[in-house]
């Protein structure tokens, strides 16, 4: 057995108090022995949290990571126009490479700013899986599945694919997988029923977009007569280990089904805002006693992957939509991108205690936008940014020490990402 010691710091615990603590770390198990004063020298190796703060590493529960490649490429439109004009045209040129780069610079974005494990929907998974294994991070992978205006061989093709992947590509510890239909109007009933009894039967989760606009809400309000969640429940959606993104326009009647059945939500504020589809009910959903977690969507519509801001954001979009300054507060955000986010996806982190996957960011405290440091939770959900995270830490493994990467190689992941992308608008254009 190999163990790390983090030393001579703060720790953020479970129930979001904050005491001077180190942490220790079976590196052969990738779990927490202990978190207790002055343990930490006992490990084989160190990371020095003098002046900083040890938090869960925080979860992205909601991303297209490979869409790096297209960070700045299409701003400034709602959301259908957005899609159907400029970004499915450029993804319809995307190669196995173009995506293998694009998510290691995500990768290396997401480590950089405290990020452990994600979920990502996209395509070419294979591809991402071999990423993740080499950059040590924690995924939840699926291949994004749309029938809308395929023929029936396409449709049989793509689903086929991404049932493919979810059965086969999870060959790591830190590696699982999900049915992944894009949404409840990109895919077919006959298709999304068909999905999910196939989840179902390969034992894995659904994860797709609901209610993120209004025009995916009227649709089937017209067609089927009954709201998204309703309609997608009785296509066998919604079970515990499910959950969806966005969630803007739920009304209470789809909140009571969520709290019911267990499915999460993965709120995404800043893609929400900036393609102005609407303010998720976050404090009704959270009162309702859903899982709710947090994402960044894809960088095409955040522009960044930095999850200190998207927790920034939901507290304060949250409170606008709330009509409540006390709304969606500080410890609800962090638990959201923690905890929640945990629960959302299906892993065992989120939280600092023995027994715990060893998933940690130690953030450095000794800068005058965390001073003075009333409270560090506060700090974490309104101050923080991902540039004052020191140290990474997944599955008991160092990725990033002293704000220096160590499995990935960040300057030629850049500059092949920067060719590529040049490469892959001029193929679009």
């Amino acid at each position: 057995m190999t163990t790390l010691g983090i030393t001579d710091g703060n720790v953020l615990h479970p129930d979001m108090s904050v005491s001077e603590a180190d942490v220790l770390i079976d590196q052969s198990t990738g779990e927490i022995i202990d978190v207790d004063r002055e343990i930490g020298m006992s490990g084989d190796e160190q990371l020095d949290a003098t002046d900083s703060l040890v938090i869960p590493g925080l979860i992205n529960a909601h991303t297209h990571l490979a869409m790096t490649l297209l960070r700045g490429y299409a701003d400034d439109k709602p959301l259908e126009t957005w899609l159907r004009e400029d970004i499915w045209p450029i993804e319809s040129e995307l190669t196995p490479e173009d995506v293998r780069v694009g998510t290691q610079l995500g990768m290396a974005e997401m480590i950089r700013s405290g990020t452990t494990g994600f979920t990502d929907m996209y395509f070419y998974v294979p591809e991402i899986a071999a990423a993740v294994e080499a950059a040590g991070m924690r995924a939840r992978l699926g291949h994004g599945v749309v029938t809308v205006g395929k023929a029936d061989a396409a449709v049989e093709a793509d689903i086929e694919e991404g049932l493919r992947v979810a059965r086969d590509v999870a060959d790591s510890d830190r590696i699982s997988t999900a049915v992944m239909p894009h949404s409840l109007t990109t895919v077919s009933e006959s298709s999304l029923s068909e999905m999910a009894a196939r989840a179902r039967d390969i034992g894995v989760p659904i994860h797709t977009h609901v209610n993120e606009t209004k025009d995916e809400v009227e649709p089937i309000v017209e067609e089927q007569g009954v709201r998204p969640v309703e309609y997608a429940r009785s296509c066998g959606l919604f079970h515990s280990e499910d959950y969806i993104a966005h969630g803007v326009h739920l009304n209470t009647s789809e909140i009571d089904i969520l709290a019911e059945t267990g499915a999460g939500v993965v709120h995404c504020p800043a893609s929400n805002m900036k393609l102005a589809s609407g303010m998720a009910p976050v404090q009704a959903m959270l009162d309702a006693g859903v899982t709710v977690g947090l994402g960044t969507d894809g960088v095409a519509a955040n522009n960044d992957l930095d999850m200190f801001g998207e927790m920034r954001d939901a507290a304060m979009v949250g409170k606008i939509a709330a009509d409540d300054a006390s709304a969606v507060a500080a410890p609800d955000v962090v638990r959201m991108a923690t905890q929640g986010s945990a629960d959302c996806v299906g892993f065992e982190s989120g939280q600092i205690e023995p027994g715990a996957p060893a998933d940690l960011a130690v953030l450095d405290l000794d800068r005058p936008h965390l001073t003075p440091a009333h409270d560090l939770v506060s700090h974490l959900a309104y101050a923080a940014t991902g540039a004052d995270v020191r140290h990474t830490v997944c599955d008991g493994r160092v990725l990033m020490r002293e704000r220096e990467l160590l499995t990935i190689d960040a300057a030629t992941v850049r500059a092949e990402a920067a060719t590529r992308a040049a490469d892959l608008v001029a193929r679009a254009e």
